[in-house]
This record gives structure tokens, sequence and C-alpha cells, in this order.
């Protein structure tokens, strides 16, 4: 079992709710990547989703898309992301979720991106453009290493859709609350809902939802509902804000502490 797995059987457990919190790795820059997310840890962030930027990121919204230049032109790679994995687990044992799209996997190669990663510290991979329908080998691959596959389910899945994400998925499935791109919302979908019960009906997974949740009220809420809260612009929104004061990893670790309080739980 992975560091995922074993942190959804604690939560269950100890009767608590899981803060995922993603950033893209690189972003300001590579050195400081492992420092951010020692803020998110202490501040109560459960697992991190380290994001590999990327040059064409249809998933995620301008706040992301931002991060993932600023950390292509800070010379970030896929490799360099995996060192730091490795950085981040020689100070950690925070679950560690590799974030990326299928392009830069197939550039670096399958099998040996299972291999390194492994090898890292990485517990588990998502891929936000991968086809489920086709995602024997990639799995297979992951999973000869050790490595959680997580992917996604949208309110447009199709009960079939739904079902292939179950057989594939292994960790936690993640639960998109709706349709279009990454970014902060006012206001929670009305199709988080009707998603979790249709997920619910094929599979004994934990579920986590993300896209648009941004405040302690929006975890509050989807706690009742789900295992896990994922939280990515609004940190990177924060990063991007304050990358250049030497107070940013006590802002971050405060944002984090802050939103964990949603679950009624001081980190």
């Amino acid at each position: 079992m992975t560091r995922i797995g074993r942190l959804f059987d604690c939560l269950k457990r100890d009767g608590r709710k899981g803060l995922i919190a993603y950033l893209t790795a690189g972003d300001p820059s590579p050195d400081r990547t492992a420092d951010l997310v020692g803020a998110l840890v202490r501040g109560g962030a459960d697992l991190i989703e380290l994001g590999v930027p990327f040059s064409d990121p249809i998933a995620d919204g301008p706040v992301i898309q931002r991060a993932g230049e600023r950390a292509l032109t800070a010379g970030t790679t896929l490799g360099s992301v995996l060192d730091i994995a490795a950085e981040i687990r020689r100070r950690s044992e925070v679950p560690l979720l590799l974030f990326t799209y299928l392009n830069p996997v197939l550039r670096y190669g399958l099998e040996r991106l299972a291999a390194d990663a492994a090898r890292q510290g990485i517990d588990g991979c998502l891929l936000t453009d991968a086809s489920v329908d086709e995602a024997q080998d990639y799995a297979a691959a992951m999973h000869r290493h050790g490595l959680d596959t997580v992917f996604l389910a949208a309110p447009t899945s199709t009960r079939r859709r739904l079902e292939l994400v179950a057989r594939y998925s292994t960790g936690f499935i993640y639960l998109v609350s709706r349709t279009g791109v990454t970014g902060e919302r006012e206001q929670l979908s009305d199709s988080v809902a009707p998603l979790v019960r249709a997920v619910r009906a094929v599979t004994d997974l934990p579920l986590a939802v993300g896209f648009g949740i941004s405040r302690p009220e929006h975890v509050a809420e989807l706690a009742r509902q789900v295992e896990a809260v994922v939280v990515g612009s609004a940190f990177v929104r924060l990063i991007e804000r304050h990358a250049g004061n030497s107070s940013l990893e006590i802002q971050l670790e405060h944002f984090t502490r802050e939103l964990k309080h949603g679950f009624g739980v001081h980190a």
C-alpha cells in the first residue's frame, strides 16, 4: 500500500477528512518548491499534488497556466520535478501525487517514469488528459512499480466511463466539481452531489473533489460528502502574489491552516 492508501485508511480510522494541496513544481523556482511544500504540510495539508509545468495545459485556468509558464522559464522539467520530489521526501513522509499531462510522460518514457518516480518518492500519478478507455498499459506500468493511478470523474462522465475510472483508479478518485478549467469560484457547483452519488454507485474508493475550491466554507460543505477536498488555484495565486516576499512560506502555512479549519480541525 502506498502512502496515499495509508493516508485514507488513517483518515477513515480517525473520522477525519483530508486536505489535498496542489502547487506547480518550479514556481517561482525549482529550489523553492520543497520549502513551499513544507509550509503546506505544517499548515495541515495531508497530500500534495505536485504539478508538472506543461506548455499546453488544457485543463488549467489562467492562474495555473501562468504558474506553469514561470516554472518553465525557470528551467523546470519532468526530470527536475522528480528531483524536487526526492528533496521533499528527504524532509517529509507526506504523500505525493504527480499531476501531469500525457505528452511529457510519453516523451520521458512511461516505464522509465514509473521507475524513476517510485525511486524518487512519488506515490502515484494523475494524467489529466489520459483517456481512461486506453488506460490499461499506463496503469499496469505504474502498478508494477507500486504507484497509485488516480483518474478524473466529471459531471459529464457516462456510467460506462465511471466504471472504467473505478476499475483503473487506485488510492482515490478525483471528482471534478464542474465542467471547464481549474480556478477559484465564489460558489460550489450544484453538480457535485449527483456526481458523488454516481461514483459511489460504482466504487468503494475514497473520493476527493477539486476545481473551484478556495474558501473554508467550501471545504466545510464538501467534507460532508467526500473523503478529501482538493485546493489548487488559491494556493498558486498566493504564491504568484507573494513570490518575492520572504514571508511567503508563513503566509502559505496560515492560509492552509484556515482552509483546514473548514473541517472543524485545528491543524
